[in-house]
């Protein structure tokens, strides 16, 4: 079983790079499973280093580890319905970039997402889902009226808009992640994955392109 100890000093756009070729890996059945045995286990005993940070949706068949082909320890997972934000994701996420210093955060929609679909059948006339399960139409709704406001009809583009909007607000909302991005030392991407064939498809980077 393969295991990797990862350069600490490496760019977001590197670790970005790394993910890539995980996902790669992962859609193509030659995952190496890194970092998954015994001595990793004892490692991570003394604490986490992980390369990066990644808010993604709660539902099952978006398992983030896989979908990248990371092991113990390399990715530290956030995972709501819809891949909302309270104040404890965005806490999670400070957590990560300012304590844990991870060069990288990811957020991580996915194809046939049903928090979206609720929200578009909501906005839709149609009946809204009670108990706490309204709050998820609440904060996936700004997204589709958004993208419906500059033309986008398909699920598809819902999706990737909700992606988008989500990264804009870790950036608006969390002025310590803002000024991180702002220095270089933390880039964020967007993706969109896509149950069909297990791509990882980027939608926004913001601090990952322009760096070495």
């Amino acid at each position: 079983m393969a295991s990797y100890e990862y350069d600490r000093e490496k760019t977001p756009r590197k670790v970005w790079e790394m993910l890539q070729a995980g996902n790669k890996r992962f859609m193509h059945f030659q995952e190496e499973r890194p970092n998954q045995d015994m001595d990793r286990r004892h490692e991570l005993t003394q604490g986490q280093n992980p390369i990066a940070a990644v808010l993604a949706c709660s539902d099952s068949r978006v398992p983030v580890e896989m979908i990248f082909d990371q092991g113990l320890g390399d990715v530290f997972v956030i995972r709501t319905a819809g891949e909302i934000i309270d104040l404890a994701v965005l806490g999670s996420l400070e957590y990560a970039v300012e304590s844990l210093g991870v060069p990288l955060v990811v957020v991580m929609g996915h194809e046939s997402c049903g928090a979206v679909a609720a929200t578009q059948a909501a906005l839709d006339g149609h009946e809204i889902p009670g108990g706490f399960q309204r709050v998820l139409i609440e904060k996936v709704s700004p997204s589709i009226l958004e993208a419906r406001a500059a033309g986008d009809t398909t699920t598809t583009q819902f999706e990737a808009r909700h992606v988008a909007e989500t990264v804009d607000q870790i950036i608006s909302r969390s002025p310590e992640i803002k000024a991180k991005v702002a220095r270089g030392t933390c880039g964020i991407v967007g993706v969109r994955y896509r149950l069909s064939d297990g791509l990882a498809e980027p939608v926004v980077t913001v601090g990952v392109d322009s760096l070495d």
